[in-house]
């Protein structure tokens, strides 16, 4: 439990540093800290329209469209505790904007769980336990499933586009893995620090993986079911303490979420911490922190893993079943940071000899591109997009 300890210490010693230090509404929040994702397309230039979307399995999750005037749908998936947010925040740097002024039919989509996806046709999250009993592998099978086919009938095409980060990578694997038939309706694949195997992930986060029981048993016999979600508590302090002065910025950015992404102080400004801390964390599941946890200590990429009597019932198996790549027949192209100490080289090598048509490599250049580098980067337009676009380009 030492790292429990470790955890819980380094959150105190941050509250009450930031307490002693930060006077609350002293400090006034950036605009793009602030604004939704519709205002940040009025902002930016762009009208930005709202559909709920309705999963085989009764969640009902909003997804955003940046209409394109002459080029192909692309849809965007986002990480794990974050939203389909993400990929606006950097404004007119940001890969919606860039690929909205490109005229591309831009959608970004949301899982269940995060801000966007705390409905259901019949579940409620603030009562309900069984609303969150969901990890990656329903929002790759049912969720992004459920996106792309309201895309194709929104738009009368036959295939779409995706790109993903980190979870949103997860997710497509295990839709085109498991739903084989969606390798024709996803003809061209981009992932972003994409997260299936995870067998050399470095510390701290392969340090919390072996604590993964243990954090769960303790989640469980508190009943906490919703990890930092944009309304809890927690997230509010959170947000409260890491978004005030610059002090904030070189405490939680720098000291925390650093050594878990990869140091990389350049490319995330203080100026720009702030409005990812007022868009962050947007929440998910217990369960679905402790799949990857799962998938960092067993070293597969399988489901989840539920203890041998209940995977026997469920899977007919002692062990849970890996996801079948050889199924993934569509178009990928994999994009790896070197300095990402989650979603490492060694690590996307082994996806790439599982996938059964060689998928387009690209190490990213500078040494330092870290795990988040891909969504929130200062020079994304120097060091990624030229990439995307070509992987694009060969998917027409």
């Amino acid at each position: 439990m030492n790292t429990i300890s470790s955890t819980v210490t380094i959150f105190l010693f941050i509250s009450v540093t930031a307490t002693f230090f930060i006077t609350p509404g002293v400090s006034k929040p950036s605009e793009d800290a602030t604004l939704s994702i519709t205002e940040f397309g009025i902002k930016y230039g762009h009208s930005v329209k709202e559909h709920d979307v309705v999963t085989e399995d009764g969640y009902i999750l909003t997804l955003f469209h940046i209409p394109g005037k002459t080029k192909r749908s692309i849809l965007l998936m986002h990480g794990i505790l974050d939203s389909s947010d993400t990929f606006i925040l950097r404004g007119n740097l940001s890969l919606i904007i860039t690929l909205a002024n490109k005229g591309y039919n831009v959608w970004a989509g949301n899982t269940r769980g995060n801000k966007y996806g705390r409905r259901h046709k019949y579940l409620d999250p603030d009562t309900d336990a069984e609303f969150w009993d969901f990890s990656f592998h329903e929002t790759g099978y049912y969720d992004l499933a459920a996106l792309v086919d309201f895309i194709l009938v929104s738009t009368d095409e036959q295939s779409i586009r995706t790109i993903g980060h980190s979870q949103g990578t997860t997710a497509n694997f295990v839709l085109l893995s498991s739903r084989p038939e969606y390798n024709e309706k996803i003809k061209g694949f981009i992932a972003l620090a994409p997260a299936t195997f995870l067998r050399n992930v470095r510390p701290p986060a392969s340090n919390l993986a072996k604590e993964g029981p243990a954090i769960n048993r303790f989640l469980k016999s508190l009943g906490i079911e919703e990890l930092l979600g944009d309304q809890l508590a927690a997230s509010e302090l959170y947000k409260l303490l890491c978004s005030q002065r610059i002090f904030s910025y070189y405490l939680c950015f720098l000291s925390t979420v650093l050594p878990i992404v990869g140091i990389d102080p350049t490319r995330i400004e203080p100026e720009f911490w702030e409005v990812i801390i007022g868009h962050n964390p947007s929440g998910t599941s217990r369960k679905s922190i402790i799949h990857y946890f799962q998938l960092i200590f067993n070293k597969r990429f399988a489901n989840y893993d539920y203890g041998p009597v209940e995977n026997f019932r469920r899977y007919k198996s002692l062990i849970p079943p890996s996801y079948n790549l050889k199924q993934v027949t569509t178009n990928v192209s994999l994009f790896v940071g070197q300095n990402d100490p989650l979603v490492t080289v060694k690590d996307v090598d082994i996806l790439r000899l599982m996938l059964p048509k060689d998928p387009k490599y690209h190490l990213m250049e500078p040494e330092l591109w870290n795990h988040i580098d891909f969504i929130w980067a200062n020079d994304m337009d120097v060091y990624l997009y030229p990439y995307i676009f070509s992987s694009l380009q060969d998917f027409e």
